[in-house]
Protein backbone atom coordinates (compact mmCIF):
# COMPACT_ATOMS: atom_id res chain seq x y z
CA UNK A 1 0.00 0.00 0.00
CA UNK A 2 2.86 2.46 0.92
CA UNK A 3 4.37 1.98 -2.40
CA UNK A 4 1.40 2.60 -3.90
CA UNK A 5 0.72 5.64 -2.51
CA UNK A 6 3.86 6.92 -2.82
CA UNK A 7 4.68 6.18 -6.63
CA UNK A 8 0.82 8.37 -7.38
CA UNK A 9 2.47 11.12 -5.45
CA UNK A 10 6.06 10.70 -6.92
CA UNK A 11 4.54 10.49 -10.36
CA UNK A 12 3.32 14.05 -10.52
CA UNK A 13 6.75 14.68 -11.91
CA UNK A 14 5.38 13.32 -14.76
CA UNK A 15 3.94 16.28 -17.29
CA UNK A 16 1.06 14.39 -18.75
CA UNK A 17 0.06 13.21 -15.06
CA UNK A 18 0.15 16.35 -13.62
CA UNK A 19 -1.89 17.39 -16.29
CA UNK A 20 -4.12 14.67 -15.87
CA UNK A 21 -4.19 15.85 -11.74
CA UNK A 22 -5.13 19.27 -12.47
CA UNK A 23 -8.05 18.27 -14.98
CA UNK A 24 -9.13 15.57 -11.95
CA UNK A 25 -9.35 18.36 -9.68
CA UNK A 26 -11.78 20.48 -11.91
CA UNK A 27 -13.55 17.60 -13.01
CA UNK A 28 -13.88 16.69 -9.07
CA UNK A 29 -15.20 20.05 -8.19
CA UNK A 30 -17.48 20.18 -10.74
CA UNK A 31 -19.07 17.10 -9.60
CA UNK A 32 -19.00 17.75 -6.14
CA UNK A 33 -21.08 21.18 -6.62
CA UNK A 34 -23.55 19.63 -8.80
CA UNK A 35 -23.91 16.83 -6.00
CA UNK A 36 -24.23 19.50 -3.49
CA UNK A 37 -27.02 21.30 -5.64
CA UNK A 38 -28.68 18.31 -5.77
CA UNK A 39 -28.67 17.26 -2.19
CA UNK A 40 -30.30 21.43 -1.50
CA UNK A 41 -32.63 20.94 -3.88
CA UNK A 42 -33.93 17.92 -2.37
CA UNK A 43 -33.61 19.35 1.14
CA UNK A 44 -35.66 22.37 0.21
CA UNK A 45 -38.34 20.04 -1.22
CA UNK A 46 -38.50 18.37 2.00
CA UNK A 47 -38.69 21.17 3.80
CA UNK A 48 -40.71 23.72 1.77
CA UNK A 49 -39.95 27.62 2.27
CA UNK A 50 -36.84 29.12 3.24
CA UNK A 51 -34.22 27.22 4.95
CA UNK A 52 -32.20 29.29 7.64
CA UNK A 53 -28.41 27.88 8.64
CA UNK A 54 -25.57 29.15 10.17
CA UNK A 55 -23.67 31.71 8.10
CA UNK A 56 -25.46 30.98 5.37
CA UNK A 57 -28.47 32.47 6.64
CA UNK A 58 -31.56 32.04 4.24
CA UNK A 59 -30.96 29.25 1.81
CA UNK A 60 -33.70 29.39 -0.90
CA UNK A 61 -33.25 28.90 -4.84
CA UNK A 62 -30.66 27.66 -6.27
CA UNK A 63 -29.07 31.30 -6.54
CA UNK A 64 -27.76 30.54 -2.59
CA UNK A 65 -25.48 28.24 -4.19
CA UNK A 66 -23.02 31.32 -4.57
CA UNK A 67 -23.40 32.73 -1.66
CA UNK A 68 -19.96 32.59 0.35
CA UNK A 69 -21.26 31.12 3.31
CA UNK A 70 -23.32 28.79 0.95
CA UNK A 71 -19.15 27.77 -0.35
CA UNK A 72 -18.61 27.05 3.02
CA UNK A 73 -21.23 24.22 3.50
CA UNK A 74 -19.92 23.29 0.23
CA UNK A 75 -16.92 21.93 1.74
CA UNK A 76 -18.02 20.70 4.73
CA UNK A 77 -20.53 18.24 3.41
CA UNK A 78 -17.44 17.55 0.87
CA UNK A 79 -16.36 15.45 3.70
CA UNK A 80 -19.24 13.24 3.15
CA UNK A 81 -20.28 13.77 -0.58
CA UNK A 82 -17.07 13.49 -2.16
CA UNK A 83 -16.92 9.66 -2.14
CA UNK A 84 -19.95 9.41 -4.23
CA UNK A 85 -18.21 11.76 -6.28
CA UNK A 86 -14.85 9.33 -6.31
CA UNK A 87 -17.50 6.51 -7.60
CA UNK A 88 -18.85 8.88 -10.42
CA UNK A 89 -14.77 9.57 -11.45
CA UNK A 90 -13.58 6.29 -11.69
CA UNK A 91 -16.36 5.95 -14.70
CA UNK A 92 -15.42 8.93 -16.15
CA UNK A 93 -11.08 9.28 -16.03
CA UNK A 94 -10.15 5.98 -14.27
CA UNK A 95 -8.94 4.83 -18.10
CA UNK A 96 -6.82 8.05 -18.29
CA UNK A 97 -4.87 8.05 -15.12
CA UNK A 98 -4.64 3.94 -15.32
CA UNK A 99 -2.83 5.04 -19.00
CA UNK A 100 -0.90 7.26 -17.43
CA UNK A 101 0.15 5.37 -14.91
CA UNK A 102 1.17 2.07 -16.86
CA UNK A 103 3.06 4.03 -19.56
CA UNK A 104 5.64 5.51 -16.86
CA UNK A 105 5.90 2.06 -14.75
CA UNK A 106 4.85 -1.02 -16.35
CA UNK A 107 5.70 -0.27 -20.08
CA UNK A 108 5.41 -2.91 -22.88
CA UNK A 109 1.89 -3.89 -21.88
CA UNK A 110 -0.46 -5.20 -24.10
CA UNK A 111 -3.35 -3.80 -25.17
CA UNK A 112 -6.05 -3.32 -22.32
CA UNK A 113 -9.92 -3.99 -22.68
CA UNK A 114 -12.58 -1.83 -23.96
CA UNK A 115 -15.37 -1.95 -20.88
CA UNK A 116 -18.24 -1.65 -23.11
CA UNK A 117 -20.61 1.32 -22.04
CA UNK A 118 -23.44 -1.18 -21.52
CA UNK A 119 -21.62 -2.58 -18.89
CA UNK A 120 -19.87 0.01 -17.37
CA UNK A 121 -22.72 2.42 -17.11
CA UNK A 122 -24.68 0.36 -15.00
CA UNK A 123 -21.85 -0.99 -12.73
CA UNK A 124 -20.73 2.85 -12.01
CA UNK A 125 -24.59 3.66 -11.32
CA UNK A 126 -25.23 0.80 -9.04
CA UNK A 127 -22.10 1.86 -6.56
CA UNK A 128 -22.47 5.60 -6.60
CA UNK A 129 -26.04 5.08 -5.78
CA UNK A 130 -25.17 2.96 -2.78
CA UNK A 131 -22.55 5.63 -1.69
CA UNK A 132 -24.72 8.27 -1.63
CA UNK A 133 -27.52 6.62 0.43
CA UNK A 134 -24.37 5.50 2.86
CA UNK A 135 -23.29 8.99 2.97
CA UNK A 136 -26.89 11.21 3.26
CA UNK A 137 -27.01 8.20 5.99
CA UNK A 138 -24.27 8.74 7.24
CA UNK A 139 -24.54 12.78 8.05
CA UNK A 140 -27.11 12.14 10.07
CA UNK A 141 -25.79 9.59 12.25
CA UNK A 142 -22.12 11.47 12.30
CA UNK A 143 -24.81 14.38 13.98
CA UNK A 144 -25.65 12.54 16.81
CA UNK A 145 -22.48 9.94 17.26
CA UNK A 146 -19.84 11.87 18.66
CA UNK A 147 -17.31 11.07 15.67
CA UNK A 148 -17.22 7.21 15.87
CA UNK A 149 -19.88 7.77 12.79
CA UNK A 150 -17.74 8.92 10.70
CA UNK A 151 -14.88 6.19 11.37
CA UNK A 152 -17.44 3.57 11.00
CA UNK A 153 -18.12 5.66 7.63
CA UNK A 154 -14.71 5.87 6.59
CA UNK A 155 -14.27 1.46 7.10
CA UNK A 156 -17.73 0.93 5.00
CA UNK A 157 -16.33 3.43 2.37
CA UNK A 158 -13.59 1.89 1.90
CA UNK A 159 -14.27 -1.17 1.80
CA UNK A 160 -16.87 -0.04 -1.47
CA UNK A 161 -14.29 2.24 -2.92
CA UNK A 162 -11.45 -0.52 -2.78
CA UNK A 163 -13.88 -2.89 -4.42
CA UNK A 164 -14.94 -0.21 -7.29
CA UNK A 165 -11.48 0.74 -8.33
CA UNK A 166 -9.89 -2.41 -8.08
CA UNK A 167 -12.28 -4.16 -9.78
CA UNK A 168 -12.55 -1.30 -12.71
CA UNK A 169 -8.65 -1.48 -12.97
CA UNK A 170 -9.21 -5.53 -12.84
CA UNK A 171 -11.35 -5.20 -15.58
CA UNK A 172 -8.95 -3.57 -18.24
CA UNK A 173 -6.92 -7.41 -18.26
CA UNK A 174 -9.84 -9.80 -17.62
CA UNK A 175 -13.60 -10.48 -17.90
CA UNK A 176 -16.45 -9.10 -15.31
CA UNK A 177 -16.09 -12.26 -13.44
CA UNK A 178 -12.85 -13.03 -13.59
CA UNK A 179 -12.30 -8.77 -12.29
CA UNK A 180 -14.90 -9.90 -9.50
CA UNK A 181 -13.21 -13.35 -8.67
CA UNK A 182 -9.69 -11.15 -7.96
CA UNK A 183 -11.48 -8.81 -5.64
CA UNK A 184 -12.40 -11.46 -3.29
CA UNK A 185 -9.32 -13.42 -3.91
CA UNK A 186 -6.67 -10.25 -2.84
CA UNK A 187 -9.86 -8.27 -0.15
CA UNK A 188 -7.59 -8.83 2.37
CA UNK A 189 -4.63 -6.52 0.52
CA UNK A 190 -7.04 -4.07 -0.90
CA UNK A 191 -9.76 -3.03 2.13
CA UNK A 192 -6.79 -0.93 3.98
CA UNK A 193 -6.02 1.31 0.85
CA UNK A 194 -9.96 1.88 0.44
CA UNK A 195 -10.36 3.02 3.83
CA UNK A 196 -7.43 5.12 3.25
CA UNK A 197 -8.81 6.68 0.57
CA UNK A 198 -12.25 7.42 2.38
CA UNK A 199 -10.12 9.35 4.84
CA UNK A 200 -8.49 10.86 2.12
CA UNK A 201 -11.55 11.81 0.79
CA UNK A 202 -13.04 13.34 3.85
CA UNK A 203 -10.55 16.14 4.28
CA UNK A 204 -11.66 19.29 2.19
CA UNK A 205 -9.53 20.17 -0.46
CA UNK A 206 -7.05 17.54 -0.65
CA UNK A 207 -10.25 15.24 -1.16
CA UNK A 208 -10.49 17.11 -4.72
CA UNK A 209 -7.14 15.22 -6.26
CA UNK A 210 -8.11 11.78 -3.89
CA UNK A 211 -10.31 10.01 -6.83
CA UNK A 212 -6.63 10.60 -9.35
CA UNK A 213 -5.01 9.32 -6.70
CA UNK A 214 -7.15 6.14 -5.94
CA UNK A 215 -7.42 5.42 -9.91
CA UNK A 216 -3.13 5.63 -9.33
CA UNK A 217 -3.07 3.68 -6.33
CA UNK A 218 -5.26 0.67 -7.65
CA UNK A 219 -3.45 0.81 -10.40
CA UNK A 220 -0.30 -0.08 -8.91
CA UNK A 221 -1.90 -2.25 -6.10
CA UNK A 222 -3.20 -4.05 -9.40
CA UNK A 223 0.33 -4.66 -11.15
CA UNK A 224 1.80 -5.62 -8.08
CA UNK A 225 -0.30 -8.43 -7.23
CA UNK A 226 -1.04 -9.45 -10.70
CA UNK A 227 2.01 -8.65 -13.18
CA UNK A 228 0.74 -8.46 -16.58
CA UNK A 229 3.26 -10.14 -19.59
CA UNK A 230 5.25 -7.81 -21.44
CA UNK A 231 3.84 -7.43 -25.03
CA UNK A 232 6.20 -9.24 -27.57
CA UNK A 233 6.23 -5.84 -29.71
CA UNK A 234 7.69 -3.63 -26.69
Amino acid sequence: MIFAYRNAVTQLRDPRYRRLLWIGIALSLLLLFLLYAFVLLLVQLLIPGALFLPITGQVQGLSSLFSLGSILYLLGLSVFLMVPVASIFTGLYLDDVADAVEAEHYRGLSSRNRVPLREAIPDGLRYFGVLVALNVLGMAVFAVSNGWGLATLWIVNGILLSREYFTMVARRRSDAEGARALYKRDFYWLWLPGVVLAIGLSIPVVNLAMPLVGAAVFTHIYHRLHPVEISDDA
